[in-house]
């Protein structure tokens, strides 16, 4: 025997007992429920919307931000009550403090500005309302700006387009990857798996009152690029076994084998980057940080997603489309 020939055969004995070694899970036989699961995720995302309603900054609306200075204490919710009795418009007031610890409120107004502007007389009008009401507090107006509707809905619809030219290159990259395992249909239902977690971040927005803003375009983008990393180490280990397991090996096995040694790693990653995130948002609630935890949040919420996505949706989604298509060659 030759010494190619010797050397072919021990590598092959060796990936056979590799393969041996693990404990191969049967994901393909429980897709059903993955993607029950995630369908009904989906309709509690949709119910919520309903139930909670979609609170969209200002950003994207239009309107305006009044900061006032103050001391001692007040309550937000006062505040928002006067200011929305004053001048019959939805109304948010936010607490917080600069960095030297001086205390500000920042009250949030919806207006029309073409139509019915935040006008001087009005400001000194809710100025001297809320200082009725808090005699001692020393609040004192410290600036207004206005945020037309037409700017808003031009930065939606920049970060719209960023977030669907990334799922195109996102899509063009992994078929020209992954072109020998499938092509167009890896980096499809990749994307497909993205816009689950895409769709669960905008759930968790919704649920905890955070208003969709610049944050929710920032999770957005993070999470396109974080949960298809998952999926791309997975579809490359079905690559390389496609190649080292023996020919004729049945899709499926060569799916569940190859979950079955990356799941540790992917897994392992993202608590590791979770831990991280929850370490973030509980010292962001202790000091009261709102903007860290309307970021924090939902990233965390999206990493959970991202990781389930690449293990039991992305995976069972092309693997299921491979076998209708060759189930539909045998029929013909």
């Amino acid at each position: 025997m030759s010494k190619s020939n010797k050397k072919n055969n021990t590598a092959n004995t060796n990936i056979q007992s590799i393969l041996e070694q693990v404990k191969v899970r049967d994901f393909y036989g429980t897709r059903k429920v993955f993607f029950a699961l995630s369908a009904i995720l989906m309709v509690a995302v949709l119910l919520c919307c309903f139930i909670f309603g979609v609170q969209i900054s200002i950003e994207f609306k239009g309107g305006t931000l009044a900061t006032y200075s103050y001391s001692g204490s007040v309550d937000e919710n006062a505040l928002a009550d006067i200011a929305k009795n004053e001048l019959g418009t939805l109304v948010k007031a936010q607490l917080g403090e600069t960095f030297t610890g001086e205390k500000q409120t920042t009250i949030t107004l919806s207006f029309n500005m073409e139509d019915d502007p935040f006008s001087v007389d009005k400001q000194e009008s809710l100025l001297a309302k809320m200082r009725e009401k808090y005699p001692d507090a020393n609040i004192d107006a410290l600036e207004t700006n206005d945020v037309a509707a037409n700017s808003g809905k031009t930065f939606l619809l920049k970060c719209l387009v960023a977030a669907i030219f990334a799922s195109v290159v996102l899509i063009l990259y992994i078929s020209w990857r992954f072109k020998r395992i499938s092509g167009w249909s890896a980096g499809i239902f990749a994307v497909v798996a993205l816009l689950h977690d895409l769709v669960i971040v905008f759930g968790t927005f919704v649920v905890c009152g955070f208003e969709i803003d610049s944050n929710f375009m920032a999770v957005i983008l993070t999470i396109l690029g974080y949960s298809v990393n998952d999926t791309i180490v997975i579809y490359d280990r079905i690559r390389e076994n496609q190649n080292l397991m023996p020919e004729g090996t049945k899709l499926t096995d060569l799916v569940n084998t190859s979950l079955s040694q990356t799941i540790k790693r992917t897994v392992r990653t993202s608590i590791t980057t979770i831990t991280a995130m929850l370490i973030v948002t509980i010292l962001a609630a202790v000091n009261n940080v709102d903007s860290i935890l309307r970021f924090s949040i939902p990233m965390t919420v999206g990493m959970i997603s991202g990781c389930y996505s690449s293990l039991c949706l992305a995976p069972m989604l092309w693997t299921s489309w491979k076998m209708r298509g060759k189930k539909a060659e045998n029929k013909d």
